[in-house]
């Protein structure tokens, strides 16, 4: 059984940052990727940004030049910094790992609010 829980969300107003983690635990050999998704209220599940195990990153347009992923290999935690916040980033960002065998394993989320 694997988990992931996620950290770090709340209210920020805009500009400001917040810095997200993730850390997963169970039955994990080994991880691939690890990445961040969001979901705003009405809209689809979206990539912001994604890191492999070797520690390449792909970057969502839109969090470009604001947002950092990173990742601890030894924690099998990743994160997320987020700086210069907009309202438009307000939504539930969840952790994603990919693992052996290609399986996908999600957290449940944590809420980003960003007030203008």
């Amino acid at each position: 059984q694997v988990q992931l829980v996620e950290s770090g969300g709340g209210l920020v107003q805009a500009g400001g940052s917040l810095r997200l983690s993730c850390v997963a635990s169970g039955s994990i050999f080994s991880i691939n990727a690890m990445g961040w998704y969001r979901q705003a209220p009405g809209k689809q599940r979206e990539l912001a940004a994604v890191i492999t195990s070797g520690g390449r990153t792909t970057y969502a347009d839109f969090v470009k030049g604001r947002f950092t992923i990173s990742r601890d290999n030894a924690k099998n935690t990743v994160y997320l910094q987020m700086n210069s916040l907009k309202p438009e980033d307000t939504a539930v960002y969840y952790c994603n790992i990919n693992v052996a065998l290609g399986t996908n394993y999600w957290g449940k989320g944590t809420l980003v609010t960003v007030s203008s």
